[in-house]
């Protein structure tokens, strides 16, 4: 047993959607949320930047004495999670694995379309991924252009967040797309405006998060690290920007709850 917390982290508000399946099912675990916010977005940054941003942020929750540390960011995982697994090589990493394999095994249509951000989808991860899985299906990516900053400011409800979602999806829903894989930890604060654009049209939206609560369940039992049954739970919010970015993150978190 390990009453240490397990830490969260991204380039900003995104990796709450992570923290959110991550607390509902592990309620018992404390929780470290490290949300960069002076750097964020990633998404177009060089990979050597991103990597520096990643340690940076792993090493502080390394710090805070996390027992575990989800990178909660599909860019970072891109970009660094083989130098982060092999530096902090005493504690469990989990990174983002984009979630192809599923939507390919479950296309109908033998169309997939995959939004992340530009990083990610220059990353080897998600190009190995997709050539091992993708055999035999058309997988249409799509950068989310503006949907950080959307989220970042609060305007995922608004009609400019549903311009920039039908900009996206149009050519992945054009070819006949049945599943949808967000590719970035931002993007299901989105789903509401999503599911409003595809409805109708028989497609389902991946989102990975839930997998990535579960895999950290499946490394608590592995390791041994759940935390004791009468321990009282903590959160604690951190981030590189100012004490009114943390407020924002704290409450997005609360709010992501309801």
């Amino acid at each position: 047993m390990n009453n240490a917390p397990i830490g969260i982290y991204d380039s900003g508000l995104g990796g709450l959607t992570v923290w959110r399946e991550v607390r509902r099912a592990l309620p018992g675990e404390s929780l470290v949320y490290l949300g960069d916010g002076k750097n964020c977005p990633y998404g177009s940054r060089p990979r050597e930047e991103i990597c520096r941003l990643a340690d940076d942020a792993v090493g502080t929750l390394v710090d805070r004495g996390c027992k575990l540390i989800v990178v909660a960011c599909n860019t970072a995982t891109a970009a660094a999670i083989g130098f982060l697994r092999r530096k902090y090589a005493t504690i469990p990493i989990v990174g983002m694995e984009p979630a192809v394999k599923p939507a390919c095994l479950a296309t109908r249509s033998g169309v997939v379309g995959v939004l992340a951000t530009e990083r990610s989808l220059d990353g080897e991860l998600f190009r190995r991924t997709a050539a091992r899985y993708g055999r035999g299906v058309q997988v249409i990516t799509a950068p989310g252009r503006g949907f950080v900053e959307l989220v970042e400011n609060d305007r995922e409800q608004t009609a400019e967040a549903e311009a920039c979602v039908r900009r996206a999806v149009e050519g992945m829903l054009s070819a006949g797309a049945d599943q949808i894989v967000l590719g970035c930890t931002h993007y299901p604060f989105l789903l509401p405006t999503l599911k409003r654009v595809v409805a109708g049209r028989g497609v389902t939206i991946v989102d990975p998060s839930p997998a990535v609560a579960n895999r950290v369940g499946q490394l608590l039992d592995e390791f041994g690290l759940h935390a004791t049954p009468d321990r009282l739970p903590a959160y604690e919010f951190l981030t590189f920007a100012d004490e009114a970015y943390r407020q924002h993150l704290a409450a997005k978190a609360l709010h992501s709850l309801r």
